[in-house]
């Protein structure tokens, strides 16, 4: 009988993540991450629009670039005193570039490189100081909390819990999944965004440029009203921002109403209702940019995020690719763009997008690996595993990156490559026990039990209860011998996913190999009841009563199971063994032969057969079954033996002696020798 369990692997199902949707892999964009990912996008097209005519410049010829020198200069040094040094480099270094022999432009970078040298060595004496600050509470705080009780009282709660607790753990891997990528297109936006602002500014004129900073100073204040959920004060700020813009400047106002709208869509991520003042506001204010100058991806782009969030999938998709094509430079929107399609499990189009993402940015490693998700949603595992390497490469210790290659890797059968690849998720993520599981799944499948058991160990200090290890760690210690230990396992298993058939057969395994005879019978009938066409439970109890001699439960567990799957060679040669000993002999004769035709060389069974065969008084078929059995297996004494009688029966008297001399020459320690001599001495 074989009672081989197996070890579940998570990868096994297509959560990919892209995943929101199970590839994993998109994130929603409602969590702290996606929030900021939300701001750095809103504001990517800012950059992207740079470059579209500001309207009218005042003067013309060298007094225009004059008057655009001193008017940036004079910009920059604002920005020293601000103590905003980058954003006054950036403005000198176009003046020093346009003319390296212009003093005052060199001489007001030699001030903000100083006075931001000052500044960075006192942040960094500070920081020092908070460092060693930080250390001396962190070692007292562990020590107070030195072995303290691990709480999992949530997790002994019922299977639906477990599953959204399941699902919440995926989405937040999601979230991290593309968080830093996000971060960093958000400082991108935000250097694009200043840019503009910038050239804005250094091309108007004195009046204009004073105009413009009181509309950005107003748009910041009611951001930061926004921010602190303070609606009516920041609608009130942003009324009369939009009462002192800049006549004519379409451009300039167009901008800053979208910066508006990403500032009521930051809103709604934090409390994303579909019906609240935020969502609304947002649309409302992108629309209008989008109307104000058609040119602009960042209005569509804003549209998008919202869309995505409300579940307006289709909606999403026009609005990213809309977006991508005003701004076919911006990796970020044919990046959204692809997790929309995912979404859709338009898997061709989201491979395109995220292909197109990575060519724009080949170092946006988020981009490569939402593109390793979508090539596993579409059957092309060799093509995953280079687009997860590209992201590993671009990040080294992208950790879900290095998980999801693993995952591939061992799905196709690469159980070196999937070993080191689980081990650098661990590597830079210690706490995964995703990838510890997953880990000792693949260790186990190569054999290297000891090594699983340790992988399994480490995961459930994480995760106390989880379920799936719990029954992975019982497998493992099964084939250990470690039985006593794997009754534990399973038994947690079992109790925490209380509806799961396959841990509670595991836990039957268990408690039989324990020699718990009366607890093992318990757990299997606990599994049937589960799963009503689960056949191992009941071949098992059925092999369990016929041990315990009760011949009419187990037939009835074996009738159960071969109405399942009347094909099953473990349930047709467990029937023919239970018609046997009730002395059914056709019975026992058809469900051997049906043993046999799922598994023609088998000689055990062929032995069983010959034996039914004699019982019912067929000889001549009982006298092949045993020669198929003996080719099958030459040194079965026992078959050799019941043949030469056989041949007795029948007469054969010749072939009598053969079978019954070739016993006792090959093995004259055969406890029947004595009988065998006797039968020959009659012949």
């Amino acid at each position: 009988m074989n009672k081989r369990v197996f070890i579940i692997c998570a990868s096994a199902g297509l959560a990919l993540l892209l995943i929101a949707g199970g590839i994993v892999f998109f994130v929603k964009g409602r969590n702290r991450a996606g929030a900021a990912g939300g701001r750095g996008q809103a504001e990517v097209s800012a950059g992207g629009a740079a470059g579209v005519s500001a309207g009218s410049v005042a003067g013309s010829g060298a007094n225009a670039a004059e008057t655009e020198r001193r008017n940036t200069l004079n910009l920059a040094l604002e920005y020293i005193a601000a103590g905003e040094y980058q954003r006054a480099l950036d403005l000198v270094d176009r003046l020093l570039i346009a003319n390296p022999d212009d003093q005052e432009a060199r001489l007001a970078r030699e001030k903000a490189l100083a006075e931001r040298r000052l500044e960075n060595e006192a942040r960094d004496a500070r920081q020092r100081e908070l460092i060693a600050s930080q250390a001396a509470r962190a070692a007292e705080s562990a020590s107070r909390s030195a072995g303290s009780p691990v709480d999992d009282a949530n997790m002994l709660a019922a299977e639906r819990e477990r599953r959204a607790q399941e699902e919440q753990r995926r989405l937040e891997a999601k979230a991290r999944a593309n968080a830093e990528a996000e971060r960093r297109a958000a400082a991108e936006a935000e250097a694009a965004r200043r840019r503009a602002e910038e050239e804005e500014l250094a091309r108007a004129s004195r009046e204009l440029q004073a105009q413009m900073r009181v509309v950005n100073d107003m748009v910041s204040q009611g951001k930061a009203l926004l921010a602190k959920d303070d609606f009516a004060g920041a609608g009130r700020v942003f009324t009369e921002a939009r009462g002192r813009m800049p006549a004519g400047e379409n451009r300039f106002e167009a901008q800053k109403l979208a910066d508006i709208a990403d500032g009521y869509y930051e809103a709604f991520a934090r409390n994303p209702d579909p019906n609240g003042e935020a969502a609304e506001r947002t649309a409302v204010f992108a629309r209008e940019a989008a109307e104000k100058d058609p040119s602009q991806a960042l209005p569509r782009y804003i549209l998008g995020k919202l869309a995505r969030d409300l579940r307006q999938t289709e909606k999403a998709v026009d609005e990213f690719g809309a977006a991508a094509r005003l701004d076919p430079s911006n990796h970020l929107y044919p990046f959204e763009l692809g997790r929309a399609y995912f979404t859709l499990r338009r898997f061709a189009q989201a491979r395109e997008s995220f292909e197109t993402s990575t060519r724009l940015n080949p170092r946006f490693e988020s981009g490569w690996y939402n593109l390793g998700g979508t090539l596993r949603a579409l059957g092309r595992p060799a093509e995953a595993v280079s687009a997860y390497r590209q992201a590993i490469a671009v990040k080294g210790d992208y950790a879900l990156a290095h998980r999801e290659l693993g995952r591939v890797l061992a799905a196709s059968g690469d159980t070196k490559g999937a070993t080191e690849a689980f081990g650098q998720a661990i590597r830079y993520n210690p706490g995964d026990s995703a990838s510890l599981r997953e880990l000792g799944a693949v260790q186990s499948a190569a054999g290297d039990f000891s090594a699983a058991e340790a992988s399994f160990g480490k995961a459930l200090q994480s995760a106390p209860a989880d379920g799936q290890t719990n029954y992975n760690m019982a497998v493992v210690k099964l084939a250990l011998n470690k039985n006593a230990e794997a009754v534990t396992y399973a038994k947690r298993a079992s109790e925490n996913t209380p509806s799961n058939a396959v841990y509670a057969y595991t836990l039957g395994l268990a408690e039989e190999a324990a020699g718990n005879t009366g607890a093992a019978i318990a757990a299997y009938q606990n599994a049937a009841a589960l799963d009503r066409q689960y056949v191992r439970p009941r071949v098992n109890l059925g092999s369990l009563y016929l041990a315990e001699g009760d011949d009419s439960a187990a037939l009835r567990c074996l009738d159960e199971a071969f109405q399942i799957e009347p094909d099953n060679f473990e349930v047709n040669n467990n029937l023919g063994a239970v018609h046997a000993r009730m002395e059914n002999w056709e019975a026992s004769v058809e469900h051997y032969e049906r043993a046999l035709a799922v598994q023609s060389n088998h000689p055990t069974v062929h032995l069983n057969l010959a034996r039914a065969y004699t019982s019912a008084g067929n000889l001549p078929k009982a006298q092949l079954s045993y020669e198929t059995a003996l080719r099958l297996a030459p040194d079965n004494w026992d078959a050799l033996f019941e043949l030469g009688k056989v041949c007795v029966s029948q007469n054969k008297t010749a072939e009598a002696k053969k079978y019954l001399e070739d016993l006792i020459r090959r093995n004259s320690a055969y406890p029947l020798k004595d009988e065998a001599e006797r039968i020959l001495a009659g012949l």
